[in-house]
């Protein structure tokens, strides 16, 4: 087990309904500044909001230079019908002994409310639970982030408990709600 899994250096391409979850290219910038530059959507999110599409590119760097250091598990979402890069999914830590990972999500502002950010988590997460043999996927999510915890609610996600001062946003701790879905849980929804 301690060989490298392939899914790092070939991240597969998984697609849904409406949805290709693909590796990040440098040629999304333009998208992704557009919803990474904007306050409402970084809010929730260690990172401060993009001013330049330079953040933007640089941030783009620092995921594929994760994929060739076998670090990173990111996937662009990609909108079918309009060929569009509107948020990434991360497999955020996977612990491979333990058949865990944690999942974290990003999605446009002008996408929200239509079910996209929960297609996208369906998709990957049973991707992990059939391919990377997860047997239990977690989302740790800010107490204020009501918008996230509902996903993973619908997820099937059981709240497991608070952590207190558990991760710096913006330079603060922050207690996060912690929530998580067992393989069997998740496939009895």
């Amino acid at each position: 087990m301690n060989e490298t899994p392939i899914i790092y250096s070939q991240l597969p391409t998984i697609e849904s309904e409406r949805l290709i979850l693909r590796k990040l290219e440098l040629a999304d910038a333009e998208d992704m500044f557009e919803y990474a530059s904007e306050p409402l959507v970084s809010r929730f999110m260690p990172w401060q909001a993009h001013q330049t599409t330079d953040d933007t590119r640089e941030f783009i760097g620092i995921i594929r230079k994760g994929y060739e250091d076998n670090k990173k598990l990111t996937w662009a979402i990609e909108l079918k019908g309009e060929k569009k890069m509107i948020g990434t999914i991360d497999f955020v830590s996977w612990l491979q002994k333990r058949q865990r990972s944690e999942v974290g999500y990003t999605l446009s502002h002008h996408y929200w409310g239509q079910g996209l950010m929960l297609e996208a988590a369906e998709t990957l997460i049973d991707f992990g639970f059939r391919k990377m043999d997860l047997i239990k996927v977690e989302a740790p999510i800010m107490l204020d982030n009501k918008q996230s915890q509902r996903v993973a609610e619908k997820l099937g996600m059981i709240r497991e408990g608070v952590l207190r001062k558990h991760m710096i946003i913006k330079g603060e701790f922050v207690d996060l709600a912690m929530y998580a879905v067992l393989k069997e849980e998740f496939y009895s929804r």
